[in-house]
């Protein structure tokens, strides 16, 4: 450091982008129709913005009617090309080849991503340019296809977010993420926003709103970029010209929590439309319009002591010294196997040790120990009822599991009769329920004879005058098509979840997930033994929690496993 002088002023340096870019390069002049195909398909992973140069292998007509942005086909490799013998012509002016693969994702022309399988066959046509001697393409499958590595290297998933249909009177709504993929390399801010103006993606819209008018678009070739405050300024077309400041300051939340998973350099935004400015939000604005689970921090980690009582220890400290929790649930006799604490942290539900009754109590001292919500008529301890579980509306969630009554079963305000949740299309037993923060998606562990499947499914809620209100999971879709067997799992974020289980043959491992089935970027937690109970907050600051053969232990700072209690059970966040 200098001790004398005078001061001068430095410009920032930018931050220099370590990523490998990918530029395509065109067809040479004369090239065989191999090398086009091969060329053609190279183009496809570059960070061409429009996939301009991959076009210059088409012919101009394929070109025109090539649409790119259809669906991205992912395969476990390069997709092989080979030659069709039966593709060409004796004048040796077309050829043909076939591609094939392994499928193993699609991403549509929303951007969503879904696990697939199978084989991959598609055809190339390619014909030579008469007055040229050309080779180009004139016949080719719509959208593009690469291998998984490229896709990786190219993509990156983003949350987009939705507020909750379902919203009670007078409560702060809830967002809801909807994650999609996007190019990472190219204008992805811009890709982000269109996105979001283009709505929720075909499985979430029915549970979601958008505040954006319909029809409501960036202005005619915008290219977003945050300036030196961190102020990003959105022109939008004439549809959201009248918004009132409250939709506005609803479409400005949108954006701003949107643009949190994709990049922290944008603190405020600014919406303009129809000339002038609509009006502007800032982080703290965002968090005032609506409530976001990851977002909300809980107070403390909960579990089960040596005498199977409920206990717990602030969240956020590395305290080992549990206390009892107020209420007949913590302070009382009897023994339980399992327990959720609802997300405001004023009740708590547990199950009986011997998995037969649920019961629920409020977090401070009483006297009169509950009488069950409900008891299950199972023989066994595998056959009655799962772990609890509470959504955002304050509405308790459970799964009895007895052979001859099997049911999904929702206590609203976690007391009174129960309403008995549709599962349609649900092949296989309930095994484990975890509700989402946002209130609209739920995690199933779902057995079919040895088979295991991790279910993502839509909460739809209904209510008619004069009628009792119909609960509804729906379009039910897996999240871990890889494992045969799931031990536990948790959400850990707004679209991601941490589950123990092994693929067939395998062993037991600890992952990530998101709820597309997708893998995200983040690291896998370092290996376990024996965990039999995860659990994870919403908020990601917050650290792993397990139950293994080791007794209860958390995941440190240095991300390794650290003993918290060896007499306990049965971790669990407010959730």
């Amino acid at each position: 450091m200098p001790d004398n002088g005078d001061l001068r002023g430095v410009e920032n340096t930018p931050r220099q982008d370590t990523q490998v870019r990918v530029f395509a390069v065109p067809p040479r002049d004369d090239a065989a129709p191999p090398d086009i195909v091969q060329g053609f398909l190279e183009a496809l992973t570059s960070d061409d913005p429009r996939y301009e140069t991959a076009k210059l292998y088409l012919t101009p007509e394929a070109a025109r009617d090539w649409q790119p942005e259809a669906s991205t086909t992912v395969l476990a490799d390069g997709p092989a090309t080979t030659a069709d013998p039966a593709g060409g012509r004796e004048d040796g002016t077309e050829y043909s080849f076939t591609l094939t693969g392994t499928r193993i994702a699609l991403v549509d022309e929303q951007q969503s991503y879904t696990p697939v399988d199978g084989d991959y066959t598609r055809q190339v046509h390619l014909a030579k340019d008469r007055k040229t001697g050309q080779w180009r393409i004139d016949g080719l499958p719509q959208g593009v296809v690469m291998g998984q590595s490229d896709f990786q290297r190219n993509y990156t998933s983003v949350d987009k977010y939705y507020f909750a249909s379902a919203t009670a009177t007078g409560a702060q709504p809830a967002v809801v993420a909807d994650p999609v993929y996007i190019r990472r390399r190219v204008d992805a801010m811009t890709q982000m926003v269109d996105s979001l103006l283009s709505g929720p993606t075909t499985w979430l819209d029915p549970v979601v709103r958008s505040s954006f008018p319909s029809g409501t678009a960036l202005k005619k070739d915008a290219t977003l970029a945050p300036d030196d405050q961190n102020t990003l300024t959105v022109p939008l077309n004439d549809r959201a010209a009248d918004v009132s400041l409250t939709k506005c300051n609803e479409m400005a939340a949108q954006l701003l929590f949107t643009l949190r998973t994709l990049t922290p350099a944008v603190d405020q935004v600014e919406l303009q439309s129809g000339g002038g400015r609509l009006c502007s939000l800032d982080e703290d604005g965002a968090d005032a319009v609506a409530t976001r689970g990851s977002a909300e921090q809980p107070g403390y980690l909960y579990f089960l002591d040596g005498d199977h009582q409920l206990v717990r220890i602030p969240a956020s400290s590395k305290t080992t010294t549990a206390e009892a929790v107020p209420g007949t649930l913590g302070e009382g006799t009897r023994e339980l196997r399992s327990v959720a604490v609802a997300r405001d942290e004023n009740q708590a539900a547990g199950v009986g040790l011997d998995g037969k009754g649920l019961y629920v109590s409020s977090l401070t001292p009483q006297e009169q120990p509950p009488a069950p919500l409900v008891v299950s008529q199972g023989k066994t301890e595998a056959d009655r009822l799962t772990a609890p579980s509470w959504d955002l509306h304050g509405d308790l969630w459970i799964a009895d599991r007895d052979p001859k009554n099997e049911r999904l079963l929702l206590f609203p305000d976690g007391e009174g009769d129960a309403i008995h949740v549709a599962t349609p299309g649900l092949d296989g037993r309930i095994e484990s329920v975890r509700v989402a923060a946002d209130g609209v998606r739920i995690a199933l562990v779902v057995s079919d004879g040895e088979q295991q499947s991790l279910l993502i499914g839509r909460i739809e809620r209904e209510s008619k005058p004069g009628e009792a209100p119909s609960v509804t999971v729906r379009e039910m879709r897996s999240a871990t098509p890889q494992l045969s067997e799931i031990t536990t799992m948790s959400w850990a974020g707004d679209s991601r979840l941490v589950v123990v289980g092994r693929e067939k043959e395998g062993v037991q491992q600890i992952s990530y997930v998101q709820v597309d089935g997708s893998s995200p970027e983040t690291a896998a937690p370092d290996a376990l033994t024996g965990v039999e109970t995860i659990a994870a907050s919403e908020d990601e600051h917050l650290p792993l929690v397990a139950y293994s053969e080791d007794g209860i232990v958390r995941m440190g700072s240095a991300a390794q496993w650290q003993k918290v209690v060896t007499e306990g059970a049965s971790p669990v966040y407010p959730g």
